[in-house]
């Protein structure tokens, strides 16, 4: 990655919000990058922030067609480096659960710093002990062999009702969780940083007693 890419990241990490980006991307025509609304943190005070490497998943329903259903997941784990963020697109059966606590300590360890699936997890209690930002459709018990298998990774996958390319940029926080097109990001994250910045001078204005219709008039937005 590269000296500008670790800029990005600790940027957008440190001074942005997911709503901020939507309204961005909103602005610049980008109407289908936030993923859908029913994935949710485990953990609603962690941020999650970093460049997508992605997974796909596809159903099974017979144990013999699942002998290696983790197949390429586990090289795929090892290589994660630093600010990486697992995408793992299960596809709309909500049958899946490609992630766990095991998982979680291997590649924070590796330093990704985060998950994003469109599948199920377990283990819920031991990644939010280890305060890895993790999006899901849910949580339960069961593993992924007899369920499914992984059948590509490092691939653009369509996670969450939206496509994400490795390399994108994902960033989640209590309001839900999102993707900036590595195309479009270098504009996307410069008018984020000067929207943020306008919004932390509304709240200013509005904590010293200014009206929204003063706001409204000064700003347009609020």
């Amino acid at each position: 990655m590269s000296g500008l890419a670790d800029e990005t990241v600790r940027l957008a990490r440190e001074r942005l919000y997911s709503s901020v980006l939507s309204d961005v991307l909103d602005k610049r025509g980008l109407l289908h990058q936030v993923l859908s609304s029913h994935l949710r943190p485990l953990d609603e005070s962690l941020v999650l922030c970093g460049r997508a490497r992605t997974a796909d998943f596809r159903d099974t329903y017979h144990a013999e067609d699942n002998q290696d259903a983790y197949g390429l997941l586990v090289p795929f784990e090892d290589s994660l480096v630093a600010d990486d963020v697992v995408v793992l697109a299960c596809g709309p059966s909500q049958r899946l659960h490609p992630w766990g606590g095991t998982q979680a300590l291997a590649t924070t360890r590796r330093g990704a710093v985060g998950c994003v699936t469109d599948g199920l997890v377990r283990d819920v209690a031991q990644i939010r002990e280890l305060k890895m930002p993790t999006f899901a459709l849910g949580m339960g018990a069961v593993s992924l062999p007899g369920r499914g298998r992984i059948v590509a990774v490092d691939v653009p996958v369509h996670c969450g009702g939206v496509w994400i390319s490795p390399g994108d940029l994902v960033f989640g926080d209590a309001d839900g969780v999102l993707a900036v097109p590595r195309e479009a990001e270098a504009e996307v994250i410069r008018a984020a940083l000067a929207l943020a910045a306008e919004e932390r001078e509304i709240v200013r204005k509005l904590r010293e007693g200014a009206t929204m219709k003063d706001i409204y008039r000064h700003h347009r937005t609020f």
